[in-house]
């Protein structure tokens, strides 16, 4: 019989204690275009799982040393073997076993003596179930990572920003840490997408957003478009002196940019103007709070001249915002 193409690229693992079984397994599973590895009990199956991350595993339920049943519970405890389906292959035909097995993991199973036509219809079944399930899963995470991504900047979007910011405000608060956010906007967007078209403006926003992303290396921390011409950056576990250090460094990397941008009433290049704040989240603090002092120091630097970052502290207990200005030359 000629394999498929499926079949040709599948890797079966045959586990049993009986040479002869194993012989005759693998004999007609390779005329169906299956590849095949062995092991003789659960120890070395799982040695073997490690390595080869076979497609399917076909396991006696009896064996020496480690049998089917505590394999199985083994290989649960595997992050490789999410996907991978056993068949199970018994002797053992009372309901307790059956009900034993599935409880355990395995996906189905076979009595001996073995049919053939039937082990071979539940191999090609579960090997193209498990596939099926990993294509699945793969849209899944795609179309999550879409509806989070900004489609122009490939940043995160307004939604994940406000989903983020409130998971790590949350984290923030129960481990009283510092958590920092800047909010920046590019001067005179405007005036630039007049004087050279959208579609330029576009690629500017794109190279002013992977300028940022290049700066922002730790895993926890996220940048995001927050608007229009608007960005934002969350930054868990940050104190001032770190906040201030990547604000930066925004503005010096846009800035370095070097984009050209003739009617701008700050510079000949595209800048940016950046505002942020700092807080170790209380019981009664406000995260709307905090975004609206984020706000304000970005309205500072705008109305200081652009071009710059300042920063907003509110202090606990006042209405006072100490303001700090740098403008990174």
């Amino acid at each position: 019989m000629k394999a498929t193409a499926q079949e040709s690229q599948s890797l079966v693992l045959i586990v049993d204690d009986e040479p002869f079984i194993r012989l005759i397994l693998r004999h007609f599973l390779e005329r169906e275009g299956y590849q095949i590895a062995e092991a003789q009990n659960g120890i070395e199956a799982i040695k073997a799982f490690k390595q080869l991350h076979p497609d399917i595993v076909l396991l006696d339920a009896i064996m020496p040393d480690m049998d089917g049943f505590e394999f199985c519970k083994q290989l649960e405890l595997l992050d490789c073997s999410k996907h991978t389906p056993v068949l199970m292959i018994t002797g053992l035909e009372d309901q307790e076993s059956v009900d034993r097995a599935f409880a355990v993991g395995a996906m189905d199973y076979v009595t001996k003596p073995i049919h053939w036509p039937v082990l071979r219809q539940r191999v090609k079944r579960l090997i193209e179930q498990s596939q099926l399930q990993q294509k699945l899963e793969a849209v899944n995470v795609e179309l999550q990572r879409l509806v989070t991504i900004d489609g122009l900047t490939q940043v995160a979007n307004r939604r994940r920003f406000e989903e983020y910011l409130n998971q790590e405000w949350q984290r923030m608060k129960r481990d009283q840490q510092s958590l920092s956010l800047i909010l920046c906007d590019v001067d005179f967007f405007k005036l630039y997408n007049d004087t050279y078209g959208h579609r330029v403006g576009d690629r500017c926003l794109q190279e002013i957003a992977q300028a940022i992303k290049d700066i922002i290396k730790r895993p926890g921390d996220l940048v995001a478009r927050y608007g229009g011409e608007e960005f934002a950056v969350i930054l868990p576990n940050t104190d001032t002196e770190g906040a201030t250090n990547i604000a930066e460094k925004i503005c010096h990397a846009v800035r370095t940019l070097a984009i050209p941008h003739q009617n701008s009433q700050v510079s000949p290049h595209v800048t940016i103007s950046a505002g942020f704040t700092t807080e170790i989240p209380q019981p009664d603090s406000d995260l709307e709070e905090m975004i609206a002092a984020a706000d304000r120091a970005l309205y500072q630097a705008k109305a200081a001249g652009r071009d710059r970052f300042v920063q907003n502290i509110l202090l606990p207990g006042t209405d006072i915002l100490p303001t700090l200005e740098g403008w990174g030359f």
